[in-house]
């Protein structure tokens, strides 16, 4: 016997709205504390460590790389919560960053090209898994626990847990775009830098997400229900 479903919380998925606010509610939340522990960047000494990081001066990228951990870090978060993982992934990107300083071009700050690794990295990942057939267990039960209205308490950790379950259930294209869309708050065309992908690919690709969550939220609940 599964949990018993709230019409409403099919309504919602159904007609889009709940949906998005629900995803953007939680992405706000997480980035809002993410914010709290940025650092200022000074943008000449970061260009000076480009540079003497592409001479091969590893004191010069180890500044880099502290200046940018809790930046990646956060990035690969949304991933994966298996700490080993994460951890592997983090060092993945600071990896290939390095290995690609030769192609950073300074048209956008460091930091920008360096969450662009990141996606890539993790978008690598993902893949990986579904190539393994690797799937979470999401409930709507969990849905539920989301709040429908902004004035409600959310724990950041939780609701961001809960849904990193959902989106896992997609398949990686999918779950990039709304990852990138509603956790991370990303616009169209930061999606399209940070994906490779063009605006126009975005729009469809977001849409086209959106409508098989909803498909797979209406085949857990008739599962639920058997």
């Amino acid at each position: 016997m599964g949990s018993k479903i709230r019409p409403d919380s099919l309504a919602g998925f159904r007609g889009g709205t709940l949906f998005a606010e629900r995803l953007g509610r939680v992405g706000g939340l997480v980035r809002s504390l993410a914010r709290a522990k940025e650092q200022p960047v000074d943008a000449i000494s970061e260009i000076e460590d480009v540079r003497q990081s592409r001479q091969g001066n590893s004191d010069a990228y180890r500044r880099l790389v502290e200046r940018h951990q809790d930046h990646v870090a956060g990035i690969m978060w949304r991933f994966s919560r298996d700490l080993r993982v994460h951890e592997e992934l983090v060092q993945d990107v600071f990896v290939e960053a390095y290995m690609s300083l030769a192609g950073y071009r300074r048209k956008a700050p460091f930091a920008h090209w360096i969450a662009r690794i990141a996606t890539r990295v993790g978008y690598r990942y993902w893949k990986k898994k579904a190539r393994r057939r690797e799937q979470e267990v999401f409930t709507l039960e969990q849905w539920d626990r989301l709040p429908d209205e902004p004035d409600e308490t959310m724990d950041a950790s939780q609701a961001a847990t809960l849904v990193h379950s959902l989106l896992a259930r997609l398949r990686p294209r999918d779950r990039l775009v709304l990852t990138l869309r509603y956790l991370e708050g990303c616009d169209v065309a930061e999606t399209a830098h940070r994906t490779g992908w063009t605006k126009s690919m975005v729009k469809v690709q977001t849409l086209r997400a959106r409508k098989r969550l909803e498909n797979l939220m209406a085949q857990t609940s008739e599962e639920t229900e058997q």
